[in-house]
């Protein structure tokens, strides 16, 4: 939490250097990390052009056969309820659930043959491409997000590059928004659903108090002495300065706030209530699909959230009619904002989860797991769209035809990010360049 008044001695305006330390420490992880040290850790030459990444996780693992990948020959105890309808692309058919995707498939690439999975009941593959145990022990793989915050830094100073929307889940692993791995909590998602936000509304200190930023700087030259007298700290002015930035900035703030938003956009996505089938997991917040938009309009390059609960072991039907509905408006109202804004070139949008579900329905007319094959959904970032790649058997057990890689998706979103996977690496904390994954971007679609 950012507190102003300490029990320490008070510097110029009444603020105690316990308390000045404290000022912008975001959500990032680290209680003592504040905006400024997040701000020097993202500090990279030049910058790119502003590409953007929207990872929506289906956390529990959706049913790719009651989705994308409908079996109409299987038999029933596989086939399920649903039936498939045609789409804007000839040939390319999906879910009854989903007609206003259906409507915009020209727009999008369903992927129905998604390999890889280990299997683990979380967000951690989806959002780096690798398994847990990849340099665990120096901290893991950097998620998407974090990678890009590294190696682009910020596209405009008072923004964070990377912004975790996932609500707090019961089952926590559906709500990580992604971690930094090895590059340390300073390139952590900046989480607005907890301390951070609390944190941005400056409680105790008004705006007035922070208006002359230089001289508060400068009342705390004597701190900074005591702090480090041999000047490992030279360069605090400027990350401070930036810090001070966000914090004053309303930039940010209002990109989360929907009420600055036209009345009929915010219709148009929907708010996803009631929030069915919620249980242990993530509610199935529409309104989360439209302050992605906002934030990557502020500057965001890689935003991640996790919409709903998708661990069917019983009930599958109904859940994914519920669940499936909602994604439907928000996903096609996501699209087509997004082309009519001119940003869809430039913002890549998935939508998938950590594994797929059983062929088989079982006694409870649920679906378990099935990390043998999976699917996923994507929109945008240049990539071309209107395709169906993949396929499974006519049971739905395996892929059959094409199967893509979580990786070769995960070097898809780099690339759209403006990263060529096959030359670029980060350095780990032994000084060893890693690559960010190890398998090319999906050639179909690049």
């Amino acid at each position: 939490m950012l507190t102003i008044y300490g029990r320490s001695s008070r510097y110029c305006d009444g603020i105690s250097r316990r308390s000045f330390l404290r000022i912008g420490a975001l959500g990032v992880g680290a209680s003592a990390l504040t905006m400024a040290d997040v701000l020097r850790a993202q500090a990279a030459a030049g910058q790119s052009r502003h590409k953007a990444v929207i990872n929506i996780f289906l956390g529990g693992g959706p049913p790719h056969q009651d989705m994308w990948d409908v079996k109409t020959e299987a038999p029933v105890e596989i086939r399920g309820e649903f039936s498939p309808i045609d789409t804007a692309v000839p040939g390319i058919q999906i879910c009854e659930v989903f007609p206003k995707i259906a409507a915009i498939m020209d727009k999008c690439v369903v992927i129905r043959s998604v390999v890889g999975s280990t299997g683990h009941h979380d967000a951690f593959q989806t959002n780096t491409g690798w398994n847990h145990e990849s340099l665990a022990p120096l901290g893991g793989r950097p998620s998407v997000g974090s990678a890009i915050s590294r190696l682009q830094g910020p596209v405009d100073p008072s923004v964070p590059p990377f912004v975790g929307l996932a609500a707090p889940t019961q089952h926590r692993p559906w709500s990580d928004a992604g971690k930094p791995g090895f590059l340390g909590a300073a390139y952590a998602p900046f989480r607005p659903d907890g301390e951070g936000m609390a944190n941005m509304r400056l409680q105790g200190i008004s705006l007035e108090r922070l208006a002359d930023r230089r001289q508060l700087l400068t009342c705390f030259d004597r701190f900074r002495s005591e702090l480090d007298a041999s000047g490992v700290m030279a360069g605090m002015d400027a990350f401070g300065q930036r810090a001070l930035d966000v914090l004053t900035s309303s930039k940010l703030i209002d990109a989360l706030d929907l009420s600055k938003e036209d009345p009929e956009i915010v219709a148009r996505y929907g708010d996803g209530k009631p929030y069915n089938f919620q249980y242990d997991g993530a509610p199935t917040c529409n309104d989360q699909f439209l302050m992605a938009r906002r934030l990557v309009e502020a500057g965001v390059r890689c935003v991640t959230l996790t919409f709903g609960r998708w661990d069917s072991h019983g009930d599958n039907f109904n859940l994914v009619r519920d669940h499936g509905g909602k994604l439907d408006q928000a996903f096609s109202a996501l699209v087509q904002d997004l082309d009519e804004r001119g940003l869809l070139n430039d913002v890549t949008v998935i939508a998938w989860g950590e594994f797929g579900r059983t062929p088989r329905i079982n006694s409870s007319a649920g679906r378990d797991h099935w990390p043998q094959v999976s699917c996923a959904l994507l929109a945008g970032g240049g990539m071309r769209t209107g395709q169906a790649i993949g396929s499974t058997n006519r049971l739905g057990e395996y892929a059959k035809d094409r199967p893509v890689h979580i990786q070769e998706i995960v070097a898809t979103l780099y690339h759209n990010l403006g990263i060529d996977t096959s030359a670029t690496t980060i350095v780990d904390p032994t000084g060893r360049p890693q690559y960010l994954v190890e398998r090319e971007p999906i050639k179909e679609l690049v």
